[in-house]
């Protein structure tokens, strides 16, 4: 497969997941901030931010963190390299880049989440966003889906599912690191601490899995595990590292022999996860302990970007490569 066919699968289903992820993020804190505390909504929008990695820019724009403003500047603006219309639209066109390459269904779909992501009411989403989200997991789900049953399940389909998987854990790991502390800082047992980790775990789809399965109070260690750890949770690092090093062995069949890095990183990362007592890294280690694994998946996709990808993703601006290298690794 041409390196340039394989970067713009993989920049298509990262740009994709990353406008799905947001737009869950943003509806589940908006929802949440109605029932809390004055105090607590006053604060609870600047977390949304950081999440991003986009803080400076978002204080250059706006100053202080407000519904609007977050809203705004995570949906459309177009100073925002990572809003999710931009999301949307780099994806539709990496996909319009290799036709050939995706079914006619894939197409469709993200041709229809594009026009729907396009033409949206702005001034109804800025009321309330749960439906803006709705449409856009509707469409990133259906995408995944016909992805799934259209596709050659070949190399081209492995980078697809490895752009998801890496973008999927950065985003696990980026809420929870941005949620972890505040949350240990309430009280155990309280009404506020209660709605912030439903909050958590609905920003990763993981409320009603987390309930059935484990049937654990509402507590920040077993929420905290079960995000990192558990091997059936879609969107748990775990079990997206894993999916990922499948990727990773299934496109290296049969190609040129190629260093290791990325599944050297990954490799490593899983086995270290498999291993872990969550109880090492509770508390203050927490922080650097996220951090540590959000640099290393970093890492790990900048291997594959090294060893796979050479050539210029088409992006609907002209912008040189170095700069959208640079907007690519803020995440």
């Amino acid at each position: 497969m041409l390196s340039r066919v394989a970067e713009s699968l993989f920049w298509m289903a990262r740009y994709i997941e990353r406008a799905e992820d947001l737009t869950r993020l943003l509806a589940v804190n908006f929802n949440a901030l109605l029932e809390a505390q004055p105090d607590a909504v006053a604060q609870g929008w600047a977390p949304i931010v950081t999440v991003t990695g986009d803080d400076a820019l978002f204080t250059e724009l706006y100053g202080q963190p407000t519904a609007a403003a977050v809203i705004e500047f995570l949906l459309w603006n177009p100073l925002n390299p990572n809003a999710v219309v931009a999301c949307v639209t780099r994806a539709r066109e990496n996909a319009r880049s290799v036709r050939e390459q995706v079914s006619s269904e894939m197409w469709e779909r993200i041709n229809r989440l594009y026009f729907k992501v396009k033409d949206a009411d702005r001034a109804a989403v800025m009321r309330n966003p749960h439906e803006f989200s709705l449409v856009v997991r509707d469409g990133s789900q259906a995408f995944q889906g016909v992805t799934l049953t259209t596709m050659s399940h070949g190399e081209g389909y492995e980078f697809i599912r490895l752009g998801h998987h890496l973008e999927r854990a950065d985003k696990t790991t980026r809420i929870l690191a941005a949620k972890y502390a505040y949350i240990c800082r309430l009280p155990v047992v309280s009404s506020e601490t209660s709605l912030q980790l439903i909050a958590l775990l609905r920003s990763c789809s993981a409320f009603e899995p987390f309930r059935r399965g484990r049937g654990a109070a509402l507590e920040i260690e077993p929420v905290a595990e079960y995000l990192l750890l558990d091997k059936q949770l879609p969107r748990a690092v775990l079990f997206c590292i894993t999916r990922a090093l499948q990727s990773l062995d299934i496109v290296s069949e049969g190609a040129p022999p190629r260093p290791e890095g990325a599944r050297r990183i990954l490799g490593r990362m899983r086995a270290e996860l498999e291993y872990l007592d969550i109880a090492d890294v509770l508390g203050e280690p927490m922080d650097a302990f996220l951090t540590d694994l959000l640099l290393r998946l970093n890492a790990a996709a900048d291997e594959v970007a090294r060893n796979y990808f050479n050539a210029r993703v088409i992006l609907p601006d002209s912008r040189p490569r170095q700069q959208q290298q640079q907007q690519q690794q803020q995440w």
